[in-house]
């Protein structure tokens, strides 16, 4: 059955794309390695990333020596008494040597909302492979869906024909007759309906592809799943090894930094600073210089409560990410349970629904022996013939819904399109 859904399928597109110059074909492998490179939200993550890592090169860069030069001339005078040119120069140096652990602490932060950044890259991944593997399912259902209606309108017109037959020769009533007509007219209604279904499938694998423009998508695939395990997986380190977790746990890490730095601001900041330069009129003499070393300490005696505020927000942020840790287990856990049950559900659906179609197809090729030798009356053949069109649609979303079903699966366990977690 198969094979002659896929044969209708080729002879339609070869009628309908002959005045195209090619139909791309595509593979599951093939959409990926294009989605890594092409799509927008991926290119959004990395750019998060990169701003990440450059917080985190601005907070080193506090722990690092400042170097300044300056270079000054102006004019100074009395009215009456005349004028002169003052000219200076100055190469000065400061070097943090301790305030507290507030920028060490500040780096620490840094660092992990670096590693928040790379698990929301992989959140997004995961986001997108979702949509790509639906979009990839959907058009491979739609290519079916055509060659599918079109064996099903073809099988309707040959009933026409048989009841035209049996009504013209006065063994078929004109209710018989017009209830074929009527499933012929909805079967080419189902047709066309595949048809445009298909052109729509073919933008939405566009848009999930990361391509701004669409053209003719042709997908190679069957409905098989890469999960073959029927034995339920341990769902807590699942959720525990989910990105979406990491990442919210990488933000707890960082909270309990920013509290610590909050509270070094009552530290004292001590400095090393230094200078060398040389102040003169008229000239620019560098035989002698003016230099200058020392420590300088800076302790803070009173902000208006504006340091006590900042570690109360700290704290209070860090209690506000323990929670969402806690609640987006919970949720990661509900989905993963869910996620599981509809994939078993589906893939055993698949079972079931051939099996029905087994038996609609054993039963349609009797009834038609029967019905030709009037041994069965018309209104029990057609429930006979629309119970096979219908196992055969069954059939065919259900093996749909079970790719989609796995790819649920895939993402809720995190993975993305580099295949982690699948």
């Amino acid at each position: 059955m198969r094979s002659k859904i896929h044969w209708f399928f080729v002879m339609f597109m070869f009628v309908n794309t002959s005045s195209l110059s090619a139909v791309e074909s595509l593979t599951w492998e093939q959409c990926v390695s294009e989605t890594r490179q092409a799509h927008p939200d991926l290119y959004s993550a990395q750019a998060l990333l990169q701003q990440t890592e450059a917080d985190k090169q601005i907070t080193e860069g506090l722990q690092l020596p400042k170097i300044n030069l300056s270079l000054s001339s102006f004019q100074n005078g009395t009215s009456g008494l005349g004028s002169s040119a003052v000219t200076s120069y100055a190469l000065s140096a400061h070097q943090l040597l301790y305030d507290g652990h507030k920028t060490s602490n500040q780096i620490s932060s840094n660092a992990e909302a670096v590693k928040a950044a790379q698990y929301n890259y992989s959140i997004v991944s995961s986001n997108i492979r979702f949509s790509l593997r639906s979009a990839f399912t959907q058009l491979l259902k739609a290519q079916d869906l055509v060659g599918l209606t079109l064996e099903i309108a073809e099988r309707r017109q040959k009933n026409v024909r048989l009841i035209s037959l049996r009504y013209q020769g006065g063994r078929e009533h004109i209710g018989s007759l017009r209830q074929a007509e009527a499933d012929l007219a909805q079967a080419q209604f189902e047709v066309s309906q595949a048809k445009r279904g298909l052109v729509l499938a073919q933008t939405n694998l566009a848009s999930a592809l990361g391509r701004d423009t669409c053209q003719t998508i042709n997908v190679q695939g069957s409905f098989k799943t890469s999960d073959s395990n029927e034995r339920k997986p341990d769902l807590v380190q699942l959720a525990k090894n989910n990105p979406l977790f990491q990442q919210l746990d990488t933000r707890i890490i960082a909270a309990r930094f920013d509290l610590d730095a909050a509270r070094s601001t009552f530290s004292p900041d001590l400095y090393l600073t230094s200078s060398v330069g040389r102040s003169f009129p008229d000239r620019w003499p560098f035989d002698a210089l003016d230099w200058n070393a020392g420590i300088t300490v800076s302790v803070p005696i009173y902000e208006g409560g504006s340091g006590k505020a900042r570690v109360a927000k700290a704290r209070a942020y860090l209690s506000q990410q323990n929670a969402q840790e806690k609640s987006g287990y919970l949720q990661l856990f509900n989905i993963l349970e869910q996620s599981w049950k509809g994939f078993q559900d589906a893939r055993q659906l698949v079972d079931v629904q051939k099996k029905f179609l087994d038996a609609a197809i054993a039963r349609s090729t009797i009834a038609n022996a029967q019905y030709s030798n009037g041994l069965i009356s018309f209104n029990d053949w057609v429930i006979i013939e629309n119970n096979l069109v219908s196992a055969k649609k069954n059939y065919l979303n259900a093996e749909a819904d079970m790719l989609i079903a796995e790819a649920q699966w895939i993402q809720a366990k995190g993975g993305g399109l580099d295949g982690q977690q699948e």
